[in-house]
């Protein structure tokens, strides 16, 4: 089977979904950003692995399930965080961020059978979910993150590398206000949308 590793940071405020301050507080916003943590390790808890880790720029908290090794990230970039959380995996590994809290058990159910890469697209030109058969930290090192064009890079530095890439389906992440209400539709019943249905927006003064 497969390790499933998640990239995340505590869910501090000022420090996560800063983009969604305003409407609201930087309390709603790590609020919000724990909510969606939480709900990402519960489907990643859920899913078949021989392996699940947290890869933590922070101090876990109560919102963390058991069943999970947490190893801190590394610093520089976040191509170098990435390359460097499939630098400790010797087998086939899948990496997931904490902005998809929509993501199932199912969509990370995983066979590197007949395949040697999985990618998954995000809808921001960005992507959600990178698996390897055989992880090789090189493969991430030098993409651009953070752009329209960082889905499309990545997915050809795996073609360029001859490998045989399986497309996961295309996913939302929570950036911005209208993300969140985009994604809390899609997951009516998830600990993200009941968080934030009890956000009360800002009102300007």
């Amino acid at each position: 089977m497969t390790t499933l590793l998640v990239i995340a940071k505590e869910p501090l405020p000022g420090r996560v979904k800063t983009r969604l301050t305003p409407p609201f507080t930087p309390q709603q916003a790590a609020q919000l950003a724990e909510a969606a943590l939480a709900d990402t390790l519960h489907a990643v808890a859920a899913a078949p692995a021989t392996r699940r880790v947290l890869v933590l720029d922070g101090t876990p908290g109560k919102w963390l399930p058991a069943g999970f090794d947490v190893v801190p990230q590394c610093s520089g970039t976040l191509d170098e965080r990435l390359a460097d959380a499939f630098a400790h995996c010797s087998s086939p590994a899948l990496l997931i961020g904490m902005d998809t809290p929509q993501v199932t058990p199912e969509l990370l159910t995983v066979d590197f059978a007949d395949c040697d890469a999985y990618f998954g697209p995000a809808e921001d030109g960005g992507f959600w979910a990178l698996g390897l058969a055989e992880p090789d930290p090189a493969l991430l090192r030098g993409v651009p993150m953070s752009t329209p064009a960082t889905g499309a890079v990545q997915r050809e530095r795996l073609v360029a590398a001859g490998l045989r890439v399986r497309e996961l389906p295309r996913l939302r992440d929570v950036d911005t206000v209208a993300d969140a209400h985009a994604v809390a539709a899609l997951a009516p019943r998830g600990r993200f949308a009941a968080r934030l249905a009890g956000c009360t927006p800002v009102t300007p003064r």
